[in-house]
């Protein structure tokens, strides 16, 4: 009985830490590189530089790493959205860093993120008149407690003066979690997951995530939203998997 009044507050105490703005969790947990254990920041400049780029050859329709122009799966079956754009690859640091942004809490590390999806920007323009998050479904949210991709989101708006609309996409079904999925199965899992109750008048779309896999998600979201008249719709995530 004991055990399980220790276990109810734990599960509590996560719910709080959660709900903490990033300025109070900073407070109880000073920042430290996730590199390099260097006070003051989440990734310290010089960890920055030795983050693991995404450099050609890449698919230019997925990000593919380590692929033709357009890989087979891209020719095989075309995605809905027009490109997927990422500054890194899925590896080291860089998902160390995601991976605390997503599932530890750590929400102190999404300006400091999204300044490396700016910068990246800045380099790699990308047609863009409104920045939408892929949504999480509202049972995954109140679980969590925040979607990372809408944090990453709101803080490039910000950074780059481009609207930011987090209402845009809903997701309807609360899919099972797809790490070990093949992509065939990641494609039937998302399939009609999303829906946009909106118009948007050819207006081009920039769809924000964390990390891109086979892009059966974004390709899903893409279709939502070029069904509500996106004129195109670019996904930029911070890092793309192998």
């Amino acid at each position: 009985m004991i055990a399980d009044i220790f276990d109810r507050g734990a599960v509590a105490a996560r719910r709080i830490v959660r709900q903490l703005p990033g300025t109070a969790l900073d407070l109880l947990f000073p920042l430290n590189c996730l590199g390099c254990q260097r006070e003051g920041k989440v990734l310290c400049a010089s960890c920055v530089d030795s983050l693991p780029k995404l450099t050609p050859s890449f698919c230019r329709v997925c990000a593919q790493p380590n692929a033709s122009a357009t890989c087979h799966s891209c020719l095989e079956s075309p995605p809905v959205f027009d490109g997927i754009r990422a500054p890194y690859e899925m590896e080291g640091t860089v998902k160390e860093a995601i991976h605390n942004l997503k599932y530890r809490g750590l929400k102190a590390a999404a300006p400091e993120l999204a300044e490396l999806l700016a910068n990246y920007l800045e380099e790699h323009p990308m047609p863009g008149e409104v920045l939408t998050p892929v949504p999480l479904h509202p049972r995954r949210l109140r679980s969590r407690g925040y979607n990372q991709s809408a944090l990453l989101a709101k803080e490039l708006s910000k950074k780059l003066g481009l609207d930011m609309d987090q209402s845009l996409l809903i997701r309807a079904k609360n899919n099972p979690p797809q790490v070990s999925a093949s992509q065939e199965k990641r494609r039937e899992n998302v399939q009609g997951s999303f829906r946009c109750d909106g118009r948007l008048d050819g207006q081009a779309v920039i769809l924000v995530d964390d990390v891109a896999t086979t892009g059966s998600t974004l390709s899903a979201c893409a279709a939502a939203l070029k069904a509500a008249g996106a004129s195109s719709v670019w996904c930029l995530v911070l890092a793309r998997e192998s």
